[in-house]
């Protein structure tokens, strides 16, 4: 268990100004050790991922929130305190807090199932701010509970990379045994592809990076390269921020598949041809955020497939490295902040 510092304060890293990765964005500030609201546990934050959403934060890809916001939603941390009204938590506890921080509740979103849809959600390191920080309040009805025999620095890429893998899997519409094409091979693409493997796809993965290649098929892929996969696809994910790679994810789809794009962030996709890439039913569908079933639906599969993380660990006073190499592809794998 993480003791709180005598002096009341904690480090955390915080968006000064949105800019360029290379300029500095970022900065290492002291604050004081925030109180759990009613429904809020007081984490020590024993590891945090690097996401790439992170990044667009820092860069102004998404418009700040919250001034001078700590990043970081891939948090697990132990309980150090718990508001009154945070059922069935206690010191001690480990927890793992995730993207989604809150929803109404009341809109029709909510009330169908569909809060990842609810115009008034909240989330970790853009609404409240997150884990690059020595503690985090985070609300107690957006946590999960993790296994006691996962390491700390493969708990964290779970709780973001994992949760929205499995999503845009879900979103993909993949049949049973069929061909999933997966562009990019990062953070939540090599969680995916093993989730994919697992239920008995054919995993195709396109990337540039020859280490990723060489991972890829390493974790069990059918094929790893730059170019087109060398079959048709009933399925594809998106995962690189590149929108030139839409038209060219639809034209490797077979009659009928779905090409699902996972990230929150996209850069401008270029004219689509009607019959080269929708005709014969071809679908194009967005993935935002989360539910909280998604989360809880991919940590019990994950439980059991025990996916191989391939963490590059950062100390947390490097958060800052951690998104340069990110922004320059340096990562192959996830980036984990760990404490000192």
């Amino acid at each position: 268990m993480t003791a709180l510092p005598s002096s009341g304060t904690t480090y955390a890293w915080v968006v000064e100004r949105p800019a360029p990765i290379a300029s500095g964005p970022l900065r290492r500030v002291e604050r004081e050790i925030p109180g759990p609201g009613p429904y809020d546990l007081l984490l020590g934050v024993r590891a945090c991922g690097v996401c790439r959403t992170d990044l667009h934060l820092a860069e102004g890809d998404l418009p700040p929130r919250l001034p001078r916001c700590t990043p970081g939603h891939e948090i697990v941390g132990d309980v150090l305190a718990a508001g009154p009204s945070a059922d069935g938590y206690a010191p001690g506890d480990r927890v793992g807090a995730a993207w989604l921080a809150g929803t109404c509740g009341r809109c029709r979103w909510c009330r169908a199932g569909r809060e990842n849809l609810c115009p008034e959600s909240r989330y970790t390191g853009w609404d409240v701010h997150g884990g690059f920080a020595g503690h985090a309040v985070v609300d107690a009805r957006y946590v999960y509970r993790l296994p006691e025999d996962l390491p700390d620095e493969d708990a964290a890429p779970l709780l973001c990379a994992g949760i929205i893998g499995y999503r845009a899997l879900e979103r993909a519409e993949l049949p049973p045994g069929g061909r999933l094409g997966v562009y990019g091979f990062g953070a939540s693409a090599h969680l995916t592809a093993q989730l994919a493997a697992s239920r008995g796809a054919e995993v195709h993965v396109v990337t540039r990076s020859a280490e990723a290649q060489r991972l890829a098929l390493e974790l069990g892929a059918a094929s790893a390269g730059p170019d087109s996969p060398p079959r048709l696809l009933d399925s594809a994910i998106l995962f690189a921020p590149v929108g030139t790679l839409v038209p060219k994810a639809l034209e490797a789809l077979d009659r009928g598949g779905t090409l699902a794009i996972a990230g929150i962030h996209l850069t401008g996709t270029p004219p689509l041809d009607y019959e080269r890439h929708l005709f014969q039913e071809r679908t194009v569908r967005s993935v935002t955020a989360n539910t909280r079933a998604d989360g809880r639906a991919f940590l019990a599969e994950a439980a059991r497939l025990r996916p191989t993380v391939r963490a590059v660990r950062y100390p947390m006073r490097q958060a800052d490295r951690a998104l340069a190499d990110l922004a320059s592809g340096g990562v192959t794998g996830v980036a984990v902040l760990v404490p000192p």
